[in-house]
């Protein structure tokens, strides 16, 4: 593994800041399930269940909003949208301990509507500090920082909400969106290349949205009905044997192998299609019911799989970022973000479903059975590889 792309790419300038800075910003967004969860179901007593639809109603909002918000920075620029976003974010986050369980519900949907889209905004800026040529690194690197972001995020919000308590948790993410949000509007970072240079109207959807790219946003999908049913029935077979306090060690060997397939995908001078990623993560899946009910033999199964987690998120906005034009950009990634909610939203009770009938290793193979259909689905849509209109022309 040769670690020396990632330093080049590193050195760029702007690169290293940004990177730290998306990295402290995701950190609040991985939290907010977790917290939220907490704060229903416990605080709130109104049991999990409440707390999941309270979940669904902000995972909806997102994934209608980050397209809109995505195409409002492609239009007004990044300093607009975090205005609208910070506030609506930060105003739902202090203001959180105070609302009862309806209000919140409602209010978890406009905020996931118009909240702050960290993980779109991470992919467009890294796409905009380095040329082309050293974007799969660069994208890799930001998907190591997503993983890092999901490790500490959650665990820190568990820590507050637990020593403290879940309203001081809550304030806690809107005082660190705030933060972060000043931030990124004070250094107020590129979102195209300085040598993109936009010329004409703005490409219309149906100009660039072709079956490569439409097959690349199925593949986001797929990828996230597998990660999304494999959380659900880790947890699940951790449950049936009494060892829900081993859940963190289980998904701290999630993210540490996916933050090794990155650094691995980075260093590669040939990699593998997305479509080939997606194939490996969904039937690496399939066998990792073979560990339930013994935590170390989970772990070691999960690995596999999840080497190839930081790799897809790569691949895929390379691919995003590559087939649309830079103008239509911010929507392009807000797409991906979409297609990454509809997948979670379709694994956890496809997988939930199975674990009901089957235990939590029928969760596995169904959740990685799915994946495979869907990478078929991609498959199909990725050969029609009609042209991308674009109105770019590259600077000398």
């Amino acid at each position: 593994m040769h670690l020396a792309p990632f330093r080049q790419v590193l050195m760029l300038p702007r690169v290293r800041p940004l990177a730290l800075l998306m990295f402290f910003a995701r950190m609040p967004p991985a939290a907010t399930g977790v917290v939220l969860t907490l704060h229903v179901a416990v605080t709130l007593g109104q049991g999990y269940g409440a707390a999941g639809l309270v979940g669904a109603a902000g995972t909806i909002g997102m994934g209608l909003g980050s397209p809109l918000m995505g195409r409002l920075i492609d239009e007004r620029g990044l300093r607009p949208v975090l205005a609208v976003s910070v506030t609506a974010s930060a105003a739902f986050w202090l203001g959180a301990p105070l609302m009862g369980y309806w209000t919140l519900l409602v209010t978890s949907f406009l905020v996931g509507l118009l909240g702050v889209p960290m993980m779109p905004i991470g992919r467009q800026v890294i796409t905009a500090l380095v040329p082309e040529s050293r974007r799969r690194v660069a994208l890799s690197v930001d998907s190591i920082s997503v993983e890092l972001s999901f490790m500490a995020g959650p665990a820190l919000g568990v820590f507050v909400a637990t020593k403290f308590s879940t309203n001081a948790a809550l304030m806690f993410i809107g005082f660190t969106i705030l933060a972060a949000g000043v931030l990124l509007y004070r250094v107020n970072p590129p979102t195209v290349h300085q040598d993109e240079v936009l010329d004409g109207p703005k490409p219309r959807l149906v100009e660039w949205m072709r079956g490569r790219l439409f097959g690349v946003l199925v593949v986001c999908v797929g990828a996230t009905v597998c990660l999304a049913g494999m959380e659900v029935a880790a947890v699940a077979s951790l449950e049936r044997i009494g060892m829900q306090s081993w859940l963190g060690v289980v998904f701290f060997a999630m993210c540490a192998a996916s933050i090794v397939g990155g650094l691995v995908y980075g260093s590669l001078r040939r990699v593998p299609s997305v479509l080939v990623l997606l194939v490996l993560l969904a039937a690496l899946e399939i066998p990792v019911g073979l560990g339930d009910g013994n935590v170390l033999l989970l772990c070691v199964l999960l690995v596999p799989m999840n080497l190839m987690c930081a790799p897809l998120i790569a691949a895929s906005g390379e691919h995003i970022s590559r087939l649309a034009p830079p103008a239509a950009r911010g929507l392009a990634l807000g797409l991906q973000g979409s297609a990454f909610t509809v997948g979670k939203a379709i694994g956890a009770p496809i997988a939930g479903v199975a674990i009901d009938s089957g235990g939590a290793s029928a969760g596995f193979a169904v959740a990685g059975v799915t994946g495979l259909v869907v990478a078929g689905v991609a498959w199909a849509l990725a050969r029609h590889r009609k042209p991308v209109a674009s109105r770019v022309t590259m600077a000398s």
